[in-house]
């Protein structure tokens, strides 16, 4: 990969068509170069010598990309595991896990170590979020000291290699409704796991066909002939690379992406485990067959359990985000390298990057992808506060599961779509292998769907919104929603969104009557109070609409799923909210100066493309004049052509160790591209 930049240029009122002195406050100036090294540290943060780590392992093992295409699946699988098992060894994988047990202590290091190790091959990434994230998590968080004394430490080295079996084939994201059973026998003070369906089998889990050796499975715990809801138990099987007695292992076989880990399915037949084998920390059964719990509702129980492992979710939304910046930063060195048409010289072809369209496709992407990443950088900020701190506050907790749901939504999609997208700007070169794209796709597409399907998760982030977390509103279940709305006042969640007061603040926003013009339009106030707006007259739609169906005599489950749509567009809504907020509390903290600067610029163009995306629903709404959506669509190009001549330093501001890029058709076959004659493709 060539590592040469294109100099930045200072941008000029001749660049947009407007001068500085039409920028509101807070809008962004004209800006010039910056430091992409300075950008790094910046975005690297508190943990900087953690990612500085993972990057070196990263250039290390970077021939694993090449090996991928290569080698044959069980191959690359072994690969994959010596990877994970030697970069153990470093430290980068425990830094999560209790110091007393070998590992770093550190919650927020090993978040952002995750994240990083996304900018190298994703089954490397995804092998070890099984492995210490969902394995060494599960033991961490929902067992007791005896677990961590027997299983912590082997499992950081990865002496021992586990799995997390939750997900079954015919129950998917409703775990609640798990087939797989751990009945307690008293007489012999052992669980027996079984599995009654062919359905109910553990499916997905990642460990499991080829390398694992413990599982932490989830089951529906029955005690004394009653049901106790799902519980999670520490269940060996495989011993000496064999099947445990009564468990029957099935590989799932070569799959979109992924394939250097070894996902497969797990059923078992009247399988023992001692009574410690149950993790603990919520719920415990005395050796006469007692069951007890500090936490009596059964519902609030579960969601804590499960709330507990959020990390996971955490962790996937970042390396979404990551893996997004790999396909910005070749796609953007690609646009600077590939000429094509003589569209401003006779003399010469013209850069890709430096057509209109071009910006288009990738800078909004490029601002979203900043965007993202300090919104990711908060929300972890919030997990390590949370979960280090062991805050009890229900309200804060909740608040956090919310947002990771949100934010793993968001980042994930964002990673599907700008990966295509860069894709396709680099035209045929992106379809080679060689430029990472084909893995970058198939690797990520499964991140909108595992650690729960980003549409489902909105219905938890829409759960908070319209409830604010009410006792009577535990489930994450359709119906449930429906029925406590239709006893809500409508006029309490109107109340609590405050629509009307934020209907005066935006017109205390928006410029003196002159909707032809651009001033106002960069105001970083009108841009939030436009997505507050947005947000909060979106919730109080939804209740209306639940309500208005319930109390005509509609069956609440019905009556939810006609309105389901709306339930997703007020979630969204809702998260890109956070997002943008993010990102402008990140700029306005920073001291004057480039950095500041050249990140308004980015803070400024993703805001307007947000508002320009929806701008549909603005206009129906009375939020946007037809002559303010066309300024909204001028300025968006305005800001493309000043973030043109620092694109660049922006990508290279990533951190991208030019290892990971591979990508040789950005030096070899376009540093110095031969004439395209007019109407010829590439």
């Amino acid at each position: 990969m060539s590592t040469d930049t294109a100099t930045p240029r200072t941008a000029t009122p001749e660049d947009d068509g407007v001068t500085d002195a039409t920028h509101a406050p807070g809008g962004s100036p004209a800006t010039g170069g910056f430091d992409p090294a300075a950008m790094t540290r910046l975005l690297d943060g508190r943990y900087a010598e953690v990612r500085a780590l993972v990057r070196s392992n990263l250039a290390e093992y970077a021939s694993v990309l090449e090996d991928a295409e290569t080698m044959s699946r069980a191959d690359y699988r072994e690969r994959v595991k010596d990877i994970v098992l030697e970069m153990a060894a470093t430290g980068q994988t425990g830094m999560g896990f209790p110091e007393e047990y070998g590992g770093g202590g550190d919650i927020g290091a090993s978040v952002a170590a995750f994240e990083t190790l996304a900018l190298g091959d994703l089954s490397v990434l995804v092998k070890t979020g099984v492995q210490f994230g969902l394995f060494g998590g599960a033991i961490q968080q929902l067992g007791t000291k005896r677990h961590h004394d027997a299983y912590l430490r082997p499992l950081i080295t990865g002496e021992l290699l586990g799995c997390f079996a939750m997900s079954e084939t015919g129950h998917g994201s409703n775990v609640q409704a798990l087939d797989t059973t751990a009945t307690y026998d008293a007489d012999t003070e052992e669980f027996v796991l079984h599995t009654p369906t062919e359905q109910g089998g553990k499916d997905y889990i990642g460990n499991a066909a080829q390398h694992g050796e413990v599982a932490v499975v989830f089951a529906q715990l029955h005690v004394g002939g009653e049901g106790h809801g799902v519980h999670a138990f520490v269940v060996p099987i495989r011993s000496g690379g064999e099947a445990c007695a009564g468990v029957r292992i099935e590989d799932d076989g070569l799959k979109m992406g992924l394939n250097g880990v070894d996902n497969g399915r797990l059923w078992f037949d009247q399988v023992r485990v001692p009574r410690d084998a149950l993790l603990d920390r919520f719920a415990s059964v005395s050796a006469d067959g007692a069951y007890s719990s500090p936490i009596e509702n059964p519902n609030r129980r579960f969601f804590t359990m499960l709330g507990t492992l959020i990390t996971g979710r955490v962790c996937v939304g970042g390396a979404g985000i990551n893996a997004a910046k790999v396909a910005l930063a070749v796609a953007v060195k690609y646009g600077l390298r590939r000429r094509q048409f003589e569209a401003a010289s006779k003399d010469e072809e013209q850069l890709v990057l430096d057509y209109g369209m071009h910006q288009r496709r990738l800078f909004p992407r490029l601002a979203r992808g900043y965007a993202m990443h300090f919104a990711q950088e908060a929300l972890a900020a919030e997990l390590h506060t949370v979960l280090t701190d062991q805050v009890e506050d229900d309200t804060r907790r909740r608040e956090l599961e919310t947002m990771a749901a949100g934010i793993k939504a968001l980042g994930t999609w964002h990673a599907t779509d700008t990966i295509q997208e860069c894709r396709e700007a680099c035209g045929g070169a992106g379809y080679l292998a060689v430029n990472r794209f084909p893995a970058l796709k198939a690797d990520t597409d499964v991140f909108t769907t595992f650690e729960g399907d980003n549409h489902v998760l909105l219905q938890l982030v829409a759960k908070g919104l319209l409830t604010n977390y009410a006792e009577e509103f535990e489930d994450l279940d359709s119906l449930g929603m429906a029925r406590f709305v239709a006893g809500m006042a409508v006029d309490t969640v109107v109340e609590r969104t405050s629509v009307h007061k934020l209907l005066e603040r935006l017109r205390g926003v928006l410029p003196g009557g002159d909707d032809e013009g651009v001033e106002g339009v960069r105001d970083t106030d009108y841009h939030l109070t436009m997505l507050r707006f947005r947000e909060e007259h979106q919730v109080g739609g939804v209740a209306r609409r639940l309500k208005r169906g319930i109390d005509a005599g509609g069956n609440p489950g019905v009556v939810f799923s006609e309105v389901q749509d709306h339930v997703i567009a007020a979630a969204r809504s809702h998260v890109q909210r956070v997002v943008l907020e993010a990102f402008v509390d990140k700029v306005r903290g920073l001291p004057e100066g480039e950095l500041r600067d050249a990140l308004q610029l980015l803070c400024d163009l993703h805001a307007l493309c947000t508002i320009e995306d929806d701008r549909a629903w603005f206009m129906e709404h009375g939020r946007l004049s037809a002559p303010r959506s066309k300024a909204v669509s001028r300025e968006v190009n305005a800001l493309c052509r000043r973030v043109r001549p620092l694109a660049e330093a922006y990508v290279d501001g990533f951190g991208v160790p030019p290892e990971m890029l591979r990508a040789p058709a950005l030096v070899d076959a376009y540093a110095n591209a031969t004439r395209t004659a007019p109407g010829e493709t590439h």
